[in-house]
């Protein structure tokens, strides 16, 4: 095992070898503002580099201070009175020295007035503590480019964020329970072919204790669907039927007695996930007949030109049914069976996989595009059955008069106990720092109760929402002083970074596209803006 193995064995086993090369050659910005969010920042970065992202750049123009030594443990008391992005940037590649660290002592601002490309650089942004205008701005300029964009917020036992990303796709999404690809309910030559090749009711117990579960249901079937008309069993008691063909397929001594065939009960138990119709799930139906995919142009991206080059072989040579995986369960069962049962899957999905790269070059050659290889083809093939597209919204609509996102906001806030009253109150300390400079509570609690609630209630006025029944909630906003509790902080820096991770590997699905975290009673939610 080389060292880049063994320094990334685990996340490795998560993602793969190309994940983590896609990791290795992301650029990630981490903006920090005036406005707090430091601890999440820094949670953040930690994770990113021990994650092995290939390069970080912070933007933070303001100097250490020691109140910045209380919730953030990258810091050191020798940092005070220095930049602090040169200073986080230093501690930081002490963790994983294979990292590429820069600092840029700017205000996001002025990066954003005097140097507007460069943001084009990065395969993902993240802003803490940004005022409400350059957050707004940041948006605007990073959807336009087509750069996903995560805000992240920590504040008291209060922390969220607010993934903007225009569309992403992912390949590779780790369902749980995925059912096998076994095509028993349409089955190809090949295994036909193999499953005939054994004849059970003529085999000695020795061997037919060990021919592959697989071979058993499939016979089960056969005899089933002949003596209902070719129908396929789809209620339960079809299934139960199915399986009491199976129970009388095993093997018994000359008392009568049931032999142990380890390989039939497997076929008992398979029944429930594995006798299911060949059928194009609707999500992934959504995904091929989608605009992006049919309307092909030289801007497509990749992904929508194996989409269509799928759909095409669905329709051809698939006959109604994607690309075969081409992977089996674990049976028992004899090797030699075994072994020949995974080529005749992996045959077959290899051809799959051909028959839809040669749609992929008759494509590309037609649009006049950068060729894709063969192995993104494979795995495209492969994971088919799970592909997932998100397309999202821009953050800046959400700080514009008559936003689109009222209505979810007011739908929200008429449940019992909402936790939408919490985006509520933390775009209200937004307000009221881009107009007071400072965060509610930080100097008076009293007095800005009252100066908060005037925020809160303009906000809640812009959305067509009435105003808050309690002021329970901005009292304590208020109580929190714009302090970030490290524990909380850590852990919404951790969530960001795991779906920045996703977002470049394009592995997992990422939140879709707001989620907070209410720490006092350990209650989360996601909404949809």
């Amino acid at each position: 095992m080389d060292g880049r193995s063994q320094q990334y064995d685990r996340q490795l086993r998560l993602w793969g070898g190309a994940g983590q090369s896609a990791l290795e050659r992301a650029r990630v910005c981490v903006a920090v503002g005036a406005g707090g969010g430091l601890a999440a920042a820094t949670e953040a970065l930690k994770a990113l580099a021990l994650a092995g992202v290939g390069a970080l750049t912070v933007v933070d123009a303001a100097t250490a201070a020691a109140a910045d030594l209380a919730a953030n443990f990258f810091l050191e008391a020798q940092s005070v009175g220095r930049g602090r992005a040169h200073e986080l940037v230093r501690l930081l590649l002490e963790l994983n020295p294979e990292v590429r660290g820069y600092a840029v002592p700017e205000p996001v601002h002025l990066l954003l007035a005097d140097r507007p490309d460069f943001w084009a650089d990065f395969d993902a942004v993240l802003a803490c503590g940004l005022p409400e205008r350059t957050l707004a701005e940041l948006s605007r300029r990073l959807w336009d480019a087509n750069i996903p964009l995560l805000v992240c917020r920590s504040v008291g036992f209060l922390s969220c964020v607010r993934l903007q990303v225009k569309e992403h796709y992912a390949i590779e999404t780790h369902p749980d329970n995925l059912p096998p690809d076994l095509r028993l309910h349409t089955p190809f030559p090949t295994l036909v072919e193999y499953v005939d090749s054994f004849d059970l009711d003529n085999m000695e117990f020795k061997d037919h204790a060990h021919v592959p579960w697989l071979v058993v249901l499939y016979t089960a079937l056969q005899t089933w669907t002949r003596a209902h008309d070719g129908r396929w069993p789809l209620s339960y008691r079809d299934k139960e039927q199915v399986r009491e063909i199976i129970r009388a397929g095993i093997k018994r001594d000359e008392n009568g007695v049931p032999l142990d065939e380890e390989n039939f009960q497997e076929a008992i138990r398979a029944v429930n996930g594995s006798v299911i119709q060949t059928t194009l799930p609707k999500p992934i139906k959504d995904i091929l007949y989608d605009d992006a995919c049919i309307n092909l142009t030289q801007k497509s991206s990749p992904f929508w030109i194996m989409c269509s080059a799928i759909r095409s072989f669905v329709e051809e040579d698939g006959a109604g049914a994607l690309p075969l995986r081409g992977s089996i369960p674990d049976m028992t069962a004899a090797t030699q069976h075994y072994v020949k049962l995974q080529n005749v899957y992996r045959q077959k999905a290899a051809a799959d996989a051909e028959s839809v790269y040669r749609r992929v070059l008759q494509l590309v050659a037609e649009l006049s595009v950068e060729s894709i290889s063969e192995t993104d083809v494979k795995l495209i093939c492969k994971h088919s059955s799970s592909l997932h597209v998100i397309r999202g919204s821009c953050i800046y609509d959400e700080y514009q008069v008559g936003s689109p996102i009222s209505s979810c906001i007011a739908r929200h806030l008429e449940e019992p106990n909402p936790m939408m009253i919490h985006y509520v109150l933390l775009r209200g300390a937004e307000r009221f720092y881009s107009e007071q400079c400072r965060a509610p509570g930080e100097w008076d609690p009293e007095t800005d109760i009252v100066k908060l609630k005037t925020c809160v209630t303009k906000l809640l006025g812009e959305w067509s929402c009435p105003p808050l029944a309690e002021d329970d909630y901005v009292h304590e906003m208020c109580r929190y002083g714009g302090s970030e509790l490290h524990s909380v902080s850590a852990f919404m820096g951790g969530c960001v970074a795991q779906e920045i991770i996703k977002l470049i590997t394009r592995q997992y699905i990422p939140i879709n596209n707001f989620f907070i975290h209410e720490a006092m009673t350990c209650n989360s939610a996601t909404f949809t803006f």
